[in-house]
């Protein structure tokens, strides 16, 4: 399913694909596609709007 996030480290926007079938919870590290820095994103299934909600801190 596509999503993404907004870099922790410059606020640049990255899409991503996010494996539904890993479950409703992940967290994974991601490198940003714009400034490199490394996001740990915590990644979580929200019913309401039918979508994953993923949010990024620096690691």
């Amino acid at each position: 399913m596509e999503s993404g996030y907004t870099c922790a480290g410059c606020g640049e926007w990255n899409d991503i694909s996010v494996d539904e079938s890993a479950g409703s919870r992940q967290e994974y590290i991601e490198d940003c596609q714009v400034c490199c820095k490394p996001n740990l994103l915590h990644i979580s299934w929200d019913k309401g709007g039918a979508q994953f909600a993923v949010h990024a801190v620096l690691e």
